[in-house]
C-alpha cells in the first residue's frame, strides 16, 4: 500500500517549490497553498516533502 501525502496548510507558505520538484506532476498552487492534483498521480517518492523548506509536507503510511 502506498503511503498517504500530507500536506499542512497552515504551515505552507505558498513558495512552490514542492509543485516544481514533483516528477509526476502531481501538487499545485491554489491560493497560495500547495494541494494534490489528483490521488492516483503521487508515487510516494518523497521528493516533495525533501524539497519543502517549512516541512509542511509528509508521507504517512
Amino acid at each position: 500500500m502506498a503511503n498517504k501525502l500530507t500536506i499542512n496548510v497552515e504551515t505552507c507558505v505558498g513558495c512552490g517549490v514542492c509543485v516544481n520538484a514533483c516528477p509526476v506532476d502531481h501538487l499545485e498552487l491554489v491560493d497560495a497553498k500547495a494541494v494534490e492534483k489528483n490521488d492516483d498521480t503521487c508515487v510516494s517518492c518523497g521528493v516533495c516533502v525533501n524539497a519543502c523548506p517549512v516541512d509542511a509536507i509528509a508521507l504517512n503510511g
